[in-house]
């Protein structure tokens, strides 16, 4: 069997990206972002892309750097409040914007990794958010149909990964990775750390490799605080 296993960020991507592609990609704010593949897409010079991700960065690093470059025509987020580059493109009419509920979004996307073309929440019902969807009514209650995500590529970062791509992730960083794994035609992991197939603890093994097509041990990670909120030190009489 041929190995998933590539040298380089632009490697695992080689022979995948196309102009005009949808791209899932994994993190929350800063945390558990796939630095190195989002810095080989940028390289790559694709563009009119179409982002999946919770948000998109902010200006000058993660997936900030693809819209800095011009390289994204949609983004389908839940939160881009870190941005002013953002913010800029699409009250300008520059950039399309496809908001989701947090939970929604997350929930459109472990459909579409699991095969389900649609669902109902009763998220949104009533709002802006409901608009143009189907709305219907089950046990007396409202819901609003949403569709399952998937994508050309998702691109995940993990804590560990090996050789046959089974993939742990640290902490915070198990946000929206493990399910946008499940929902790529294509799924590209980059990893902090690459061991031997065997060597991970099975019972927490959070994508099994049969997700992963390729993977990557990062060459370097920067790993940004979004946001440091920190109290004054007291002073020591």
């Amino acid at each position: 069997m041929a190995s998933k296993v590539s040298n380089t960020a632009a490697d695992a991507l080689s022979g995948v990206l196309f102009d005009g592609m949808t791209i899932m990609a994994g993190g929350f704010g800063l945390c558990g972002i796939p630095e190195n593949l989002t810095g080989a897409i940028r390289e790559a010079g694709v563009k009119d892309l179409t982002i999946i991700s919770n948000n998109c960065g902010v200006d000058d690093f993660g997936l900030g750097i693809l819209l800095a470059g011009g390289q994204i025509r949609k983004m389908i987020s839940s939160y881009v409040g870190e941005n002013k580059l953002f913010a800029e493109l699409y009250l300008s009419g520059k950039l399309e914007l496809e908001f989701n509920p947090q939970g929604t979004l997350a929930e459109r996307i472990r459909a579409g990794g699991a095969g389900i073309p649609a669902f109902f929440t009763k998220t949104g019902v009533g709002t802006l958010v409901a608009e143009g969807k189907e709305v219907r009514e089950f046990d007396g209650e409202l819901y609003v149909m949403e569709r399952g995500l998937t994508a050309d590529l998702a691109i995940v970062k993990a804590y560990k990964g090996d050789h046959a791509g089974n993939l742990t992730y640290r902490r915070t960083a198990r946000n929206f990775n493990p399910m946008m794994a499940t929902a790529g035609k294509v799924t590209v992991a980059e990893v902090e750390e690459l061991v031997v197939t065997g060597q991970l603890d099975k019972d927490n093994i959070h994508t099994p490799g049969i997700y992963v097509d390729r993977l990557v041990e990062g060459a370097h990670f920067e790993k940004r605080i979004e946001q440091r909120t920190t109290r004054p030190r007291e002073e020591v009489a």
